[in-house]
């Protein structure tokens, strides 16, 4: 049997396309050698648990995942009764991409999509959603608020944005919740302090993102309201997310926040899209759409050099939000070279596209 590859320098449709870092790899090779306890209790785990409390300047609870949609489904159930409901974007990933997995895990309970520019919640819409129905019977109950940091657009949340959605929630009575599945991205754009902008905002839970960061098949569940955590382990086992051979999870976060590789990651895949933004904007034929301050860049191509460049091997996401905009997302593994390939194809295709094409 033959598969197709698309060349790795073509892609940049996401950044779950790139391959592992190679500490990673080395790191998940030293854990196949000998033997450690099982379901968490290895050698492994108890370290990315040090690290991670250094990294927030306090101690934390850590459940390490095999995926970013059971961080957060499973956050969100510890954070919501069934007849509750999770305040989000109407654009957040929790919305449009898990299959129903919030829902499931909550046994119930109903998103509820909010508006807001770039991806990021309103406060004013917030504010009301938050006390809208509480306490009657006949609704569900507002329950907890869910971030997307960064957002699906590309854009961050500010430090004063989260303080102020975290403060928001926390007047309401509501947990606040935040998908970081590209969370790196948005600590290395703001360069603000992790602890700054999860639990001393108001976030009681961080589904930590590396997978698209550099790992290979480990994300985590980062627990700051720690009175949630026994509830989140039954929750786990309960969802086949307590891993026998946890260490092989654990050795990948290991690695990811040993000297600092997660913030290097992060930073170089948003020095790339930063590198192809400005590219695109000197091309008159495109149109950039939104803030890329993360790692992904919208912008609309005309038709004729969407279909050039499909040819030519590059594989991105297009005319799935709406006709005409298409979406490159950068990675750690992404080049300078990657970026002025896509840059000199898409003004090549632009140079014999006629006027209004």
């Amino acid at each position: 049997m033959s598969t197709t590859v698309t060349p790795t320098a073509r892609v940049f449709s996401s950044d779950n396309a790139a391959g592992a870092s190679p500490e990673i790899v080395e790191a998940v090779a030293r854990a196949a050698a000998g033997q450690a306890l099982p379901y968490g209790a290895d050698d492994s785990t108890a370290s990315v648990r040090r690290r991670l409390a250094e990294v927030f300047e306090r101690d934390v609870d850590v459940l390490p995942v095999s995926t970013g949609s059971a961080a957060n489904a499973l956050s969100l159930a510890a954070l919501t009764p069934p007849w509750g409901s999770v305040l989000c974007h109407r654009d957040s990933h929790i919305n449009n991409d898990e299959c129903g997995a919030p829902e499931f895990y909550t046994a119930g309970a109903k998103l509820v999509p909010l508006g807001g520019g770039d991806a990021r919640i309103d406060p004013d819409e917030l504010r009301a959603a938050a006390r809208r129905k509480a306490g009657d019977v006949h609704s569900v109950q507002p329950s907890v608020v869910s971030v997307t940091q960064a957002t699906e657009t590309g854009a961050v949340y500010t430090l004063d944005e989260v303080r102020t959605l975290g403060s928001i929630a926390r007047e309401a009575g509501l947990g606040l919740h935040m998908d970081g599945a590209r969370f790196a991205g948005a600590v290395a754009a703001l360069g603000c302090t992790p602890a700054e902008l999860t639990w001393r905002a108001g976030v009681d839970l961080l589904s930590f993102g590396a997978t698209k960061n550099g790992t290979m098949t480990a994300d985590a569940i980062v627990v700051f309201d720690r009175s949630r955590t026994a509830e989140l382990s039954f929750r786990a086992k309960r969802a086949g997310q307590l891993a026998s051979k946890m260490r092989f999870h654990a050795a990948q976060l290991d690695a990811y926040l040993t000297d600092g590789l997660w913030l290097r990651n992060a930073t170089h895949a948003g020095a790339m899209a930063a590198r192809l933004q400005e590219g695109l904007k000197a091309i008159p034929e495109v149109g950039l759409l939104g803030a890329a301050d993360a790692n992904i860049v919208f912008c609309r191509l005309p038709h004729r050099i969407t279909e050039a460049l499909l040819a030519d091997g590059y594989a991105f996401y297009h005319d799935r939000w709406e006709p005409g905009v298409v979406r490159f997302v950068t990675s750690f593994a992404t080049t300078e070279q990657d970026v002025d390939g896509l840059l000199a194809d898409v003004r090549r295709h632009a140079a014999r596209t006629p006027a209004g094409a």
